[in-house]
């Protein structure tokens, strides 16, 4: 007993339990009061308030240091942050080797005692002195040969009462129990912590007779974690013993010869009378361990489970063990799980072929370890993973994997062989589902196309059939059924693939048709239906049968490739567009319409990756051809006259994407009625061209119409309509109703975020006008922040070099330049600059808007020359193109005068700036923000060239009066 009692709160990481109870246990027995959250806290408590609580009362935070303890992520950090910033005492107690770098800098200066390799008598002293202090004897010192004195185990009358159960074992010691029966541990196991650790706090929380079961599919490494559970924590146990619970009926012949090591054995008794007298045994003993590795049956195991103050742990690929044990499902490795593993076996392998092998093998443990062994033995990655393609099954015979039994191909065989004599119609369905993807394919598809299924056996019309056909698959481990799915891993689909009769795989391959065929997803332009189309795409594009030859399934294809295309993945669409266009083209010809439509669609998806010049020829091509066996005015027609218009307008042809624009809006009001989706994507498109040829107020009022008819017909958060919303406040913007956009725009960002997510385009697209309204009314600090963060997301989702990457790039650069940050701004200025004319050429507005701004940051710089030159062919570039009355062109004009003020060039500098305010009043008014910038450029003009009085004149000048009932134009 101490003479001063003390609160602690024990730290600890989760693998750690063991030393964390042992140092609790002794602190109590020794009078102190300790606080664990596993003795004190109870499953539903708020875990963070809980941890508040006890860090607030605590004395002292009794901290156990290993390699785990400062991993990333965990929730020490936290503790150990809190009391450091408390100022609360921290005491340090390591349990296993750790170096000073592996300690983070906060507690490195911390003095350190170590437990770990100490006999249990030093390490409870050595505790006992970490939190109480050392004393300076008051009597002679032992001699320091003698032999060290034992102290009583039991303890006062007095002590304090302290947790159920036995004292625990001082974790850490490397002697085997008494009574021990386990194979060797894995030298090359790796990672699995969490599920260690929730298998250690699952046995210790059964305060009698803690059974857990974990099960999975084969491969997954079930038998692995229980060795190493074993292995790690056998200072715990005084017995352990092994079964190989696969012959349930040698079960009592196991328990003869562990009966035999305890002592309790009677040779002539027989197996079943020694079996029973062991489990007696085990009723009274305490700390003992029992593995059943392998154990398919619950009722053939029921009968030998034990029972008592003891642990046993069940590995089986059947689930169904809830009414005997704590089930726990095993997945496959996690990918950074995986990595590690991979990199750990394959010395020097890239960190590219280390994620695409972990993604060929679908992170199944035994496939890592199997692919290891291979290439350890002088295969090269590339070579595996082609095989792996190209011939799964033999491969997957190959590679040693240490501990496993049997190879992934054999073990998939054993287990399809004993499904397809006991269950046949669950084998059929087994070999069917192998031929679709290896994500999860929804019961319903199977119940919907089951009459049409004609290689699965039994009564078609069974309303029980789909439960009675998949729980066998789920018993077996052969598949993951969650009741309204199931999934196959991908290494087992390609096994049993392998193992097909020829004669059987073109029925398979039709049904397998048959269920992709059955399928409805919905909209493929509606958010509401994308999960399923997502979920369908990804079957349909397996390629373990060829869809491209299957007439019954182009539709849904096509549907497939618009999705790809509304839900923001160009690449993927445009690969599966260009794919069916190349089949489609040799089987019926480039006129027929599925192929018109996958040229459409292929334009269409090429013009979001980025790369607009290419995409110009494939929507030509579709148009001419569409007009040619169509007629202009037919639907199929319009669309790519729709598209054609778009991508005009993206490589800066205002003036034809205009034309082409309004002469499709005006056939399909004509043809379709203004309240028809398409006819309203007409007028979006004409809105979109009126405000880039800078005739805004134009662009409103259509803006503002198609709104209003998107909201009533398509509802509100609609992409379309979230489009249409933010071309509206666009528009708004350019006519200096900067406020009022900044409303609008943060309602859009906010409703797109909702909708359609973070990284979507019409997200993104709103997220940058915000951005650059923001920039607009001064508020630099915020603009910087969301233009950062939508160009670290196009650059993440499109690349370097889209147009929409490099509108960002350079917005952002204009608000670095506003911010100060001039040589940033320059650089990126001159990055973005270089793109665009590489990517779009000299004419493209984008490159002219990009050379002023770059010219602007060189004026600022006194480089007054070179910005000359650049404005002078800017300006030439923005007339030509744009028109003199153009808003880019009067800006371009502004900022040639302002380098000319610069250069002294008043007269010259007074004639430009006097012309664009002139334009700019009758195209704007005096109020908006581009005429005050101009009228104030101006009148420096004038103040340099020394007609201050007229300056004055300019600034004050105001807007004339109104006359009653008279309108201004």
């Amino acid at each position: 007993m101490t003479d001063t009692t003390q609160q602690f709160f024990i730290s600890y990481a989760g693998v750690d339990r063991p030393w964390a109870e042992w140092v609790g246990w002794h602190l109590e027995r020794s009078g102190h009061r300790v606080t664990l959250d596993v003795w004190d806290w109870r499953t539903g408590d708020d875990f963070v308030q809980r941890m508040d609580q006890a860090l607030e009362q605590a004395d002292a935070v009794v901290t156990l240091f290993s390699k785990a303890y400062f991993e990333e992520g965990r929730w020490t950090q936290e503790e150990w942050s809190a009391a450091v910033a408390g100022r609360d005492r921290i005491i340090p107690l390591t349990v296993e080797p750790v170096t000073g770098a592996e300690i983070p800098p906060l507690l490195a200066p911390r003095i350190r005692k170590d437990l770990h390799g100490l006999e249990e008598t030093a390490a409870v002293a050595a505790l006992l002195e970490a939190v109480n202090g050392g004393r300076r004897p008051s009597d002679p010192p032992a001699y320091p040969g003698a032999a060290p004195a034992v102290p009583d185990e039991h303890g006062a009358s007095d002590e304090p009462v302290v947790p159920e159960g036995p004292k625990p074992r001082l974790p850490g010691s490397t002697e085997r129990p008494e009574v021990w029966h386990v194979g060797p541990a894995n030298r090359d196991f790796s990672g699995r912590e969490a599920e260690i650790v929730q298998l250690r706090e699952g046995l210790l929380r059964g305060r009698h007779s803690a059974v857990y079961a974990l099960h999975g599919m084969g491969g997954c490494g079930k038998t692995q974690i229980a060795l190493e559970y074993a292995h790690r924590f056998a200072d715990q146990y005084d017995l352990v013993w092994w079964i190989d619970a696969e012959q349930s009926d040698q079960i009592p012949v196991h328990y003869t010869e562990l009966a035999d090591r305890a002592g309790i054995a009677v040779a002539e008794a027989g197996a079943e009378h020694n079996a029973r007298t062991l489990l007696q045994h085990l009723r009274k003993r305490s700390r003992w361990l029992i593995i059943f590795d392998n154990a398919e049956d619950p009722d053939q195991i029921e009968p030998w489970l034990p029972e008592g103050p003891g642990h046993v742990l069940i590995t089986s690929r059947n689930p169904n063990w809830r009414r005997l044990a704590q089930p726990t499902a095993l997945d496959v490795f996690t990918r950074a799980d995986s990595l590690a593993y991979l990199r750990s076996r394959i010395q020097g392998i890239a960190e590219e072929q280390t994620e695409l092998l972990a993604k060929d093998l679908g992170d199944l443990p035994l496939a890592l370890a199997q692919a290891a062994g291979v290439i350890e033995n002088g295969m090269t990655v590339d070579r595996y993973r082609r095989l792996l393609t190209e011939s799964t099954g033999r491969i997957l015979r190959e590679g040693e994997a240490p501990g496993y039994t049997a190879s992934l191909e054999a073990a998939v065989s054993i287990a399809a062989a004993r499904l397809d004599d006991e269950h046949p119609d669950s084998a059929a369905l087994l070999r069917l589902a192998a031929f679709l993807g290896p994500e999860p394919i929804p019961t319903e598809w199977l119940e919907k196309a089951r009459p049409r299924l004609s290689t699965i056996p039994g009564d078609p019309h069974d309303l029980m059939w789909s439960q009675a056909a998949l729980e066998p698959l789920r018993r077996y481990g052969l598949a993951r059924i969650d009741g309204e799915s199931l999934q196959i891993h991908r290494l087992t689909q390609a096994v049993l693939r392998d193992h097909v009769d020829p004669a059987q795989r073109q029925a398979i391959h039709d049904d397998a048709a048959a269920v992709l065929a059955a399928v409805t997803p919905g909209d493929p332009q509606s958010p509401v239906s994308w999960p399923v189309w997502a979920t369908l795409t990804s079957h349909l594009t397996a390629q373990h049968i060829d869809v491209r030859k299957r007439t019954e399934l182009r539709a849904t294809l096509l549907d497939a490739v618009h999705f790809l295309i509304r839900s923001g993945q160009p690449r993927s669409s445009a690969e599966l567009a260009a794919d069916l266009r190349t089949a489609w083209t040799s089987q019926t010809g480039p006129d027929d319409p599925d192929v018109l439509t996958c040229t459409q669609y292929l334009g269409h998806a090429t013009t979001d990756i980025g790369d607009l010049r290419g995409a110009r020829p494939i929507i030509e091509d579709a148009f001419s051809r569409r007009r040619r066996t169509l007629g202009d005015d037919h639907p199929d027609t319009l669309k790519s006259a729709n598209d054609l218009g778009a991508i005009l307008g993206g490589l800066g042809e205002y003036a034809e994407s205009h034309r082409m624009d309004e002469d499709t809006f005006g056939r399909r009001r004509r043809l379709l009625g203004e309240d028809h989706p398409d006819t309203l994507q007409s007028a979006s498109n004409l809105a979109a061209s009126l405000h880039a040829m800078g005739r805004f107020a134009e662009a409103l009022r259509m803006a503002e119409d198609t709104l209003d008819r998107r909201r009533r017909v398509l509802g509100e958060d609609h992409p379309d309509t979230l489009h249409s919303a933010g071309n509206l406040a666009g528009s708004l913007a350019e006519l200096g109703r900067l406020s009022e956009a900044r409303h609008r725009l943060r309602d859009v960002v906010t409703r797109c975020r909702t909708a359609l997510g973070d990284d979507d385009f019409t997200t993104l697209t709103a997220a940058n006008r915000l951005a650059s309204t923001l920039y607009a009314l001064n508020e630099f600090e915020e603009a910087r922040r969301l233009h950062e963060d939508t160009l670290a997301r196009r650059r993440r989702l499109l690349g370097d070099d889209h147009p929409d990457t490099l509108t960002s790039a350079h917005n952002l650069a204009s608000t670095l330049y506003a911010l100060g940050e001039g040589d940033e701004a320059r650089r990126l200025h001159e990055d973005t600059l270089a793109r665009r004319r590489r990517l779009l050429g000299d004419d493209h507005p984008g490159t002219i808007g990009s050379v002023s701004h770059l010219a602007a940051a060189l004026r600022e710089e006194g480089q007054y020359a070179q910005a000359h030159v650049m404005e002078e062919d800017g300006l030439a570039r923005c007339r030509r193109l744009l028109g003199d009355d153009h808003p880019a062109t009067l800006r371009s004009t502004r900022n040639l005068a302002i380098t000319l003020l610069g250069l002294r060039n008043h007269r010259e500098a007074a004639r430009l700036l006097e012309d664009t305010r002139a334009r700019q009043l009758r195209i704007f008014g005096v109020d908006h923000p581009d005429t005050r910038s101009t009228t104030q450029s101006l009148a420096e003009v004038y103040t340099a060239m020394g007609k201050k009085f007229k300056a004055q004149q300019l600034l004050a000048k105001k807007p004339p009066k109104r006359r009653f009932n008279r309108k201004s134009r």
